[in-house]
């Protein structure tokens, strides 16, 4: 096996500076500008990957320790890798290294109110969210300011410890996570005051929401990271908004459609007439004809909610109910008898059983 400290040409408790000092002096001598023989070619690629290892503090540490025995010494080939899965690290020696500080934040889910009037044209709003953001006094390092973590003495920076336990196969190296640092493979001797060395705090922020129109209750908006920071400065989660459309007293919602009912009194809808409507998004002129009769519908067309997907709005449509008076004036009541004598007499028959108002003008509204 090749001994990267005798390429380099330096003893094993050889500090970095003089690794460093002793590979520039040999790539001078070795480089294939300089010296373009073959055996140089291959002396500088040697010299050079001794460097690499031994240049890296981690890769000079494992490379130190050497090959880690596996039952007993002898060589199983892939077992080492179902040890590995079984027992975290196994015969491998633990090489999946230590846990990073940095996570990724949690998701967050807040629920909103709209009014319908909102989801017409889509709403803007700032929400004020109580989660985690980066500690500014450390800026997620966890550190107090000034320090710094430093390699933990126990694993020496692997994040775990090694043990040997004795099997019916041999001697078998287990890993587990070290106990002093967490996994870690650092410490922090003093961690940030304000923090706590979590790298985050709990505060209130404002968040800019545009909620797009079309949106109904139940519907979840995905801010994507827009939650909670992470541990140590980790990333963002995402921030899911779900929707709810509050109740109006006058309008209600079908599909894209918006449907309501105009109470029509009786001499209105034998004549016809005209009259103004306040809609959700502004006046509507509507034209009632002669004989416009009890549980019809109008529709008006582009006057409902603008479509979520796709393009145009749905429509607005009205319902007619008919009122019949139920306290009139002596004069009034002349005058119905006058215009009832006036048309011939049709004296009352049984029909079939119709359902009532509320239930046929549903039944109309949603077969349009």
């Amino acid at each position: 096996m090749v001994d990267h400290y005798e390429t380099l040409g330096v003893p094993r408790e050889a500090t970095s500076d003089e690794i460093k000092k002793a590979y520039r002096r040999l790539a001078r001598q070795l480089h294939p500008d300089v010296n373009p023989g073959a055996d140089a070619s291959e002396k500088f690629k040697s010299v050079t990957h001794a460097y690499d290892v031994l240049s890296d503090a981690k890769s000079r540490q494992q490379y130190d320790l050497g090959p880690q025995p596996s039952f007993g010494g002898q060589n199983f080939g892939g077992f080492g890798d179902i040890f590995e899965t079984f027992f975290g690290g196994g015969a491998s020696g633990g090489r999946s290294g230590p846990r990073s500080r940095r996570e990724r934040g949690q998701d967050a889910l807040l629920r909103v109110e709209v009014d319908l009037e909102e989801i017409i044209f889509g709403t803007a709003r700032d929400l004020e969210v109580d989660t985690a953001i980066l500690c500014e006094t450390c800026q997620g390092s966890c550190a107090a300011p000034g320090t710094h973590a430093v390699t933990c003495d126990i694993c020496r920076g692997t994040g775990h410890i090694q043990r040997a336990v004795r099997s019916l196969l041999g001697n078998v190296m287990t890993s587990s996570p070290c106990g002093t640092c967490r996994g870690y493979g650092t410490i922090i001797p003093n961690p940030c005051p304000t923090c706590q060395g979590q790298g985050r705090v709990r505060a209130r922020r404002k968040i800019p929401v545009d909620i797009p129109a079309g949106v109904d209750t139940g519907l979840r908006l995905q801010m994507p990271s827009q939650g909670e920071v992470g541990p140590a400065g980790g990333p963002n989660g995402d921030l899911y908004l779900e929707i709810k459309v509050r109740h109006h007293e006058v309008f209600s919602r079908n599909g894209d459609d918006l449907l309501a009912t105009l109470e029509l009194q009786m001499t209105d809808a034998i004549l016809g007439t005209t009259t103004t409507l306040e809609a959700l998004d502004g006046d509507v002129e509507l034209d009632i004809r002669p004989g416009t009769q009890n549980a019809e519908i109008i529709t008006i067309k582009d006057r409902g909610i603008t479509r979520l997907r796709g393009s145009g709005r749905g429509d607005l449509k009205i319902g007619i109910q008919v009122t019949t008076p139920t306290k009139l004036s002596h004069k009034e009541q002349e005058v119905i008898r006058q215009f009832a004598r006036s048309r011939k007499a049709h004296p009352p028959t049984l029909t079939q059983f119709q359902q009532g108002l509320f239930q046929k003008l549903r039944e109309r509204f949603l077969n349009l």
